[in-house]
């Protein structure tokens, strides 16, 4: 008879999270870096990034998007596409640098997606309550089926929690064409130079979908973990 199996008393699934969280703040780590050295170089047009976000948008022919100032956590940046609202934090809203235009003209670009329909992100809104109730969910559910013997609870909450990377998936390409947008269209409009500033951009943005692919490896790693403990990769399965 095998003991109740609970969360954090594996070693190797501690190995696994600190593995994923090393992997996170190295992405977090390079965002700050890259922001941080291109937060020193202003825009030749002397732009905000507000006034960027907006003239990106004008240029692409998107109307009825508002700019707002998010008083939120640093680069707590996201558009809202229920209320077709780009939410800027103060430091990227108010700033004239190359590193605040490439995160709120990224911003933008998920609102150029929108206008234009993009797929992804529309699937990705739609996934967004039911993510959000697998990461809080999930390994509870998979967690209370292990100790109470119950596999099918446990799976139950092992499909919950799959919705979580399959968002984290899905985020990935939602993120990257934003981007690609955004690095098209600043140096079409002449929002941005063809020199260091387009380079300053390309490096910010670049750097900040690193943590998007670190947080789907994340998510897949714990996925498939918890899909062997419960003897569905060839794993045995705890039990009682």
């Amino acid at each position: 008879m095998n003991m109740p199996f609970f969360y954090g008393m594996d070693p190797v699934l501690a190995v696994i999270s600190l593995a994923c969280l090393a992997l996170s703040l190295i992405a977090q780590g390079l965002v700050k870096a890259a922001f941080a050295r291109y937060s020193r170089v202003a825009n030749s047009r002397n732009l905000s990034g507000a006034e960027a976000a907006r003239l990106m948008l004008s240029a692409e022919g998107v109307a009825g998007v508002r700019i707002n100032r998010y008083a939120g956590s640093w680069l707590s940046d996201h558009y809202d596409p229920s209320a077709r609202v780009v939410n800027l934090s103060p430091d990227v809203y108010d700033g004239h640098s190359v590193a605040a235009v490439g995160i709120a003209c990224h911003e933008a670009g998920h609102a150029l997606q929108h206008a234009h329909r993009y797929a992804f992100l529309g699937l990705r809104s739609l996934l967004v309550p039911t993510a959000g109730l697998g990461s809080k969910l999930g390994i509870p559910l998979i967690l209370i089926g292990l100790a109470l013997g119950s596999l099918g609870l446990a799976k139950a909450g092992l499909i919950l929690f799959g919705t979580v990377f399959l968002f984290q998936l899905i985020t990935l390409p939602v993120e990257l064409d934003a981007s690609a947008r955004s690095k098209r269209a600043l140096v079409a409009h002449g929002v941005v130079g063809t020199g260091v500033e387009a380079r300053g951009v390309s490096a910010v943005l670049n750097a900040a979908a690193l943590t998007y692919v670190a947080a789907a490896i994340a998510s897949l790693v714990e996925l498939l973990y918890w899909a062997y403990r419960l003897g569905l990769l060839g794993g045995r399965r705890n039990s009682r």
